[in-house]
């Protein structure tokens, strides 16, 4: 890949990790691509392996609208499910990531298709620096909520019960709406003691399209630190 502009350090580390992953890629995949900060670095570095040669027949999903727009920029040829119901390799990032390799995702505001995206995924990988892992999801992460614009009252309510300081996300003049049309609250609980019953609160309510904790859904990590990149397996 091409020098990056920036002299930020912590930005050369994401770039490195990122080509890392692209390791896992192969001809003839179908690759998921994910969004954020961290995650335009795969976009890029496949674009310019394919325009290369190096990587041949390649097809993929994003995982958002501003995803979709960088990988046409770098002609990798989109597909939807329709007729790939199944992606090889998903890369992404996360938002805190547990020694369990469970994660908070959500801060870019594409949790709902991050997530069918890796459910769909046979290998997901996910790229952080190492400011993001921690013993405990929601030692210094909010979890993002997805919430039906109808039901964001209501369902604010509920995540405060729950013990959270629930705030509906900004965007400029109103809330922050997603790709699908939902508004997002941000649910701060500080470290949480039992994910996958919180998860399981959640999904309870029908008001709540989607929650940003990603539980067993993680092959590999990888960690980008000042002195190389760390790789962590599942222990699943």
């Amino acid at each position: 890949m091409g020098v990056v502009a920036d002299t930020d350090p912590r930005l050369a580390q994401k770039q490195a990790a990122a080509v890392r992953a692209l390791d896992w890629v192969e001809s003839g995949m179908v690759v998921g691509l994910g969004t954020g900060s961290t995650a335009v670095w795969a976009i890029r570095g496949l674009g310019e392996r394919l325009a290369a040669g190096r990587l041949r027949d390649i097809v993929a999903i994003p995982t958002s609208e501003a995803s979709a727009t960088e990988a046409r920029a770098v002609g990798i040829p989109l597909v939807t499910f329709d007729g790939h119901p199944v992606i090889d390799l998903t890369i992404d990032g996360a938002d805190e990531v547990d020694p369990a390799l469970n994660l908070i995702k959500g801060y870019g505001g594409a949790l709902l298709r991050e997530k069918v995206v890796a459910q769909a995924t046979r290998r997901e990988v996910i790229v952080v620096d190492d400011t993001k892992p921690t013993e405990r999801l929601g030692t210094r992460c909010h979890v993002p909520v997805e919430v039906l614009r109808f039901a964001c009252p209501t369902e604010r309510a509920f995540l405060e019960s729950l013990g959270a300081t629930a705030v509906v996300r900004p965007d400029g003049v109103g809330p922050f709406v997603t790709d699908e049309g939902n508004w997002i609250i941000d649910a701060a609980f500080g470290p949480i003691a039992d994910a996958p019953a919180l998860a399981a609160a959640l999904e309870s309510r029908a008001g709540i399209v989607e929650h940003g904790l990603f539980l067993g859904l993680t092959a590999d990590v990888l960690v980008a630190t000042d002195t190389g990149v760390e790789h962590h397996a599942s222990p699943r």
